[in-house]
């Protein structure tokens, strides 16, 4: 297995080091999010928190902001908060035990960070070492006591990994490719031709599709905004009953968990702004934390993509809305938008391929 990985593992940043704030930071990134989308969150994330004392002392909304676009906004919040109980204590935790106390470290998160980060011999079990060891094993065992079983206990850190990068590379959820995996004669489902059978998996809840109408009001180049749960949204239309609302100038559809939501973006005149919601100068959206669903309206409503890109009537990154619309005109370039960060295809509950 380390043969293996030694001479196939992907190269990617929080590999280059051992240093636990760093693993610590992927691996909740890793979380319900690809690897390839968390790559640039991840760098962009370090070099404006490069430290636990610089995410312990920043405002909840410059790391909600950091974070805008990877979904699931618990984690950031839990890392920050796990970020000032670090600080407090006045060095990183290296036991497994200290790790499971801060806020968002679960069992695997805590065996990956002491595994890799410190060397401690603790097996890590996510979505893709499961699948790994379950068509080992035909489904027979526990996959967290056949981990630990096979531990190897000198490498503890670099094994895991490899056994991760195993399941997220050759051992696929439906395709799984057997002639190039380094374990292909001890796998027990491969010698009855079962590999489609594991792991074997609950069945999925129910999709839960929901309409929503996103009101689009300028003026003086502010955009009426409403706070929610920490995050800047674009005002649904219940929540400004007074605004003169005028044509549909895009809709999307966006996923959240098993909710599939058809999303409406109407333009509207508004003479002033309801209770909760404040009119934001749209030079500042660059670097308020929004919801990924109100970058997309903007981006939708604009009619560019986020991070650059003619529009269709207003030049590079911005649109011209003419006629009797309220919006005159929207810039939308400066502002990073990642619509698949995301994404339902997860290692159990863990991390992302």
């Amino acid at each position: 297995m380390l043969s293996w990985y030694r001479r196939n593992a992907r190269d990617l940043p929080w590999r280059r080091t051992r240093d636990p704030y760093r693993i610590w930071v992927s691996e909740i990134m890793l979380q319900q999010t690809r690897v390839a989308a968390a790559v640039p969150y991840y760098e962009r994330f370090l070099k404006r928190f490069p430290d636990v004392k610089s995410l312990a002392r920043a405002k909840e909304s410059d790391v909600l902001a950091a974070w805008s676009g990877l979904g699931y906004y618990s984690r950031a919040r839990n890392l920050h908060q796990a970020a000032k109980q670090i600080l407090a204590r006045g060095a990183f935790p290296d036991d497994y035990d200290s790790l499971r106390e801060l806020p968002g470290v679960g069992p695997y998160t805590a065996a990956a960070i002491a595994s890799i980060a410190f060397g401690l011999p603790r097996a890590v079990v996510d979505g893709n070492v499961r699948r790994v060891i379950s068509r080992l094993t035909c489904g027979s065992g526990r996959a967290e006591e056949v981990a630990e079983d096979v531990l190897d206990r000198k490498r503890p850190g670099e094994f895991n990994q490899a056994l991760m990068e195993l399941g997220a590379t050759v051992c696929l959820p439906r395709e799984p490719k057997c002639p190039m995996c380094p374990v292909a004669d001890l796998c027990e489902a491969r010698r009855q031709g079962r590999q489609a059978d594991f792991p074997i998996r609950p069945p999925r809840p129910a999709r839960v599709r929901v309409t929503r109408t996103l009101v689009l009001a300028m003026r003086n180049r502010k955009v009426l905004l409403a706070l929610r749960n920490g995050f800047w949204e674009l005002p649904e239309i219940e929540q400004v009953p007074d605004a003169a609302v005028g044509r549909d100038v895009g809709q999307f559809r966006h996923s959240i968990m098993n909710h599939d939501y058809t999303v409406t973006v109407r333009e509207a005149r508004v003479s002033r702004a309801p209770r909760g919601c404040e009119w934001v100068v749209e030079s500042n959206l660059y670097k308020m934390p929004l919801s990924t669903m109100t970058r997309k309206a903007l981006a939708r409503s604009s009619r560019t993509v986020f991070g650059g890109g003619a529009s269709a009537a207003g030049g590079p990154g911005s649109t011209s809305m003419s006629g009797s619309s309220p919006c005159r005109r929207i810039s939308v370039s400066s502002i990073p938008i990642q619509t698949s960060a995301s994404t339902p295809n997860i290692r159990s509950k863990n991390r992302v391929n």
